[in-house]
């Protein structure tokens, strides 16, 4: 008899042991002249914080260019010093923090201009499959407006669980895994 499709199994509670060892949350320095730094809390269906969660974030360079050999832009300049790519596990709060500087806008599938986001996958126990999601900048309103992508989910409100908040110091992006202030996820081809 041939083999056949494994079962699904739920993710982790590994990342602090395998995936986690090297912090891989600050994509450049506290001290960079454009760094910014975007914390959040991870929380389950009950509105409890999840401690075993793992975010990956990415993202373009402040010209819109990925480094990535697909983007092969060569009028873009390409940063090497930055990769675009972070990961970070929630602690026993389920807080996380990245710091990082903001993408410029990039292309679309369709060829129109997206708004500057930052790409997020979510792994946490309980999942069959990663969460991916988007975080977009508040002081992008015009851009957010036009974006096709975010501008897909009609419901404004659920729209506006992509937008971080502006809190001075940093900007604030929760994840609200179910329930009523869930975070808009999107499918994602694996």
């Amino acid at each position: 008899m041939p083999p056949g499709t494994t079962p699904s199994q739920t993710i982790g509670p590994f990342f602090h042991d395998a995936l986690l060892a090297e912090d891989r949350s600050e994509l450049v320095s506290p001290d960079h002249s454009s760094a910014i730094r975007i914390e959040g809390t991870v929380y389950d269906g009950a509105g409890e914080p999840v401690p075993d969660a793992m975010l990956e974030i990415w993202q373009s360079n402040p010209a819109g260019r990925y480094d990535h050999p697909a983007d092969n832009r060569e009028d873009l300049p390409l940063d090497e010093d930055f990769s675009g790519f972070g990961r970070c596990g929630t602690d026993t709060s389920g807080k996380f923090s990245f710091v990082t500087i903001k993408p410029g806008s990039v292309p679309g599938p369709d060829g129109q201009t997206q708004a500057p986001h930052i790409m997020v996958s979510i792994f946490a126990r309980g999942l069959l499959k990663r969460l991916v999601t988007r975080i977009y900048f508040p002081d992008e309103e015009e851009a957010n407006a036009a974006d096709l992508v975010l501008q897909s989910i009609e419901d404004p409100e659920f729209r506006k669980t992509l937008i971080a908040r502006d809190e001075g110091e940093c900007l604030r992006f929760d994840v609200h895994l179910q329930g009523e202030q869930q975070t808009a996820f999107f499918e994602f081809a694996e």
